[in-house]
């Protein structure tokens, strides 16, 4: 017999001091077969602990998502919702709903998972999330608009995760041109939009977004820049990821109206409370690099305006990297 991951998670969730022989009966497999299960969900993050004599029992509180509840919680908080799935495991949630947007769907959607195999950030880099050690989850909205109308969208995005974290209590948050949400210059979220359909319009944007909730040190290793979790932020319980996710979805899905109705400019002066990058002497490559200057703020497309000795000049997205040059305060 197969064990469901899921399952077996639950049932040391509902009982922490519960055996291994209690599991391998309930489960109707050997003890070794429940062992080897619990080595992979440790494998993956999750902290379980065994003890001879005291059963297995997870260390912290472990909230598992559950569709029904977020799309409730969703439709409470905005009143209005999308299909929202969830997965146990899955390659990339923006892959998924990539593969639906080439099948030909064009209405929102959520997509979020307890584990990704491949998931994705902004430039080839890999996302790592522990089970239940933070959210993944992304986001599909058509537009009737251009794609070059979308100029910003990641700004807007984070300023949508920024209110949400908010409601929860969070301060000291910022924003880091294009698609990173910080706390003293170290990486809580990240922001990974691909755009699809026609450059003339209609088009669609596929929203991933990744976020750490409470990572220990060896999920911390693979991260490959500086990073933080909410558990470390603030004296603040962390969010049930369930009510979190819901709020995050939305207040992106009230972003995204906003956006299509008014495009960037309407978050442009909100982008500048948040922006890390402002006033700070910064390197860039990739695309007109490598160049240095003073980042200015953002105009109302969501370009980064720098200045250098030469005058100001824009610079968009793209493929484009924008680090603070180093020895520059943050």
């Amino acid at each position: 017999m197969t064990i469901n991951a899921r399952e077996l998670l639950q049932a040391i969730a509902h009982d922490p001091s519960t055996s291994g022989s209690a599991l391998a009966s309930r489960f109707g497999v050997s003890r070794a077969a429940i062992w080897k299960q619990v080595t992979l969900l440790r494998a993956v993050g999750v902290p379980i602990a065994a003890k001879a004599g005291d059963g297995y029992r997870l260390t912290h509180s472990l909230d598992l998502l559950d569709g029904d509840r977020i799309t409730a919680a969703v439709r409470e908080f905005s009143g209005s919702t999308c299909p929202i799935e969830v997965f146990w495991q899955i390659d990339s949630t923006n892959s998924e709903l990539l593969r639906r947007a080439q099948a030909g769907v064009v209405d929102p959607a959520a997509c979020l998972a307890e584990l990704q195999t491949a998931g994705r950030g902004r430039r080839g880099r890999a996302w790592h999330t522990p089970l239940g050690g933070g959210l993944a989850f992304s986001l599909f909205h058509s537009f009737n608009s251009s794609m070059s109308a979308l100029a910003g969208l990641s700004l807007a995005v984070g300023v949508g995760i920024v209110r949400a974290l908010g409601d929860f209590g969070y301060t000291g948050l910022g924003l880091k041109w294009p698609n990173d949400v910080q706390v003293d210059g170290r990486k809580l979220a990240g922001i990974l939009i691909e755009l699809g359909g026609d450059a003339l319009g209609p088009c669609h944007a596929v929203i991933g977004v990744g976020l750490n909730l409470r990572l220990d040190a060896d999920a911390g290793k693979a991260i490959d820049q500086p990073w933080v979790d909410l558990a470390s932020i603030a004296a603040l319980p962390v969010p049930d990821r369930n009510l979190l996710a819901a709020r995050l979805l939305g207040r992106l899905l009230d972003v995204l109206g906003e956006f299509e109705r008014k495009t960037f400019a309407a978050f442009e002066e909100e982008f500048a409370q948040y922006d890390v990058l402002r006033d700070q002497p910064i390197h860039i490559t990739g695309g007109i690099g490598p160049r240095q200057g003073t980042a200015i703020g953002v105009d109302c497309r969501g370009a980064l305006r720098v200045r250098d000795a030469r005058g100001e000049f824009l610079v968009d997205s793209g493929e484009i990297s924008v680090r603070r040059l180093k020895g520059a305060e943050a």
